[in-house]
């Protein structure tokens, strides 16, 4: 159901629902200069990447836009690698119980998809569109990243644009991060916007805790069994 141009359900949203509420999404609701805004720079951890990406997060909060930036360390070596890859590729850093999109939704630009995110008693479907995709490989240390980033449609509690990705760096370390930027879409949001801002904050963190427990838990399963000793 629609209440105030947002997207309900009473319980967990079905596929079908989900399609009408993504057929009912006009596009992207942000502005059109900010579209690619959360594009991953490079691999790089240095001093100049970091003081770059304080300076372009001021820019936007004099926007009026909330930056949320969240990274953790989920490991190293490219086995590691390519398990949180394919943690993104189904779309487990959103596999929260309170919060999922459907595992099966393509990984493409251009794709339409939802966010169904269970607040209080209602599901709100939030509509959105992936905007970008990065696949670098590198054979050497670092250089190795995956990203998705993805913008709001017309629809949605808020406008902005976010990116989920796992980079290798020069110390061969990977790290999973979640960068967003945000404002009110909706009068509701508006009116609850502190509340929005935490919710976001524990939202990355809880996906976070999702990439490293679906890290371990394929790292376990692919482990070699321990070496048994010969008995004469």
């Amino acid at each position: 159901m629609v209440w105030g141009g947002l997207f309900l359900s009473l319980g967990r949203p079905t596929k079908e629902q989900q399609k009408s509420c993504l057929a009912a999404a006009g596009g992207f609701n942000y502005d059109p200069a900010l579209h690619g805004a959360t594009h991953p720079r490079s691999s790089s951890t240095s001093a100049s990447e970091a003081a770059a990406a304080e300076t372009s997060d001021k820019a936007l909060t004099d926007r009026g836009y909330f930056v949320n930036r969240s990274r953790v360390l989920i490991g190293s070596g490219a086995d590691t690698f390519l398990h949180a890859k394919s943690a993104l590729l189904s779309w487990r850093q959103l596999a929260l119980g309170w919060a999922n999109v459907e595992a099966d939704t393509p990984v493409k630009v251009g794709t339409r998809f939802c966010i169904c995110y269970k607040e209080v008693i209602p599901w709100v479907m939030l509509p959105l569109q992936i905007a970008y995709v990065v696949s670098k490989s590198s054979e050497s240390k670092g250089g190795s990243m995956f990203a998705l980033g993805s913008g709001t449609l017309q629809g949605h509690l808020l406008a902005g644009e976010e990116r989920f990705s796992v980079e290798v760096d020069e110390e061969d370390r990977v790290w999973y991060e979640v960068v967003s930027l945000s404002k009110p879409a909706h009068l509701l949001a508006t009116l609850c916007y502190p509340y929005v801002q935490l919710r976001q904050r524990h939202f990355a963190k809880q996906s976070g805790q999702a990439i490293l427990r679906h890290v371990a838990a394929t790292t376990s399963k692919h482990a070699p069994p321990p070496h048994q000793p010969e008995t004469s």
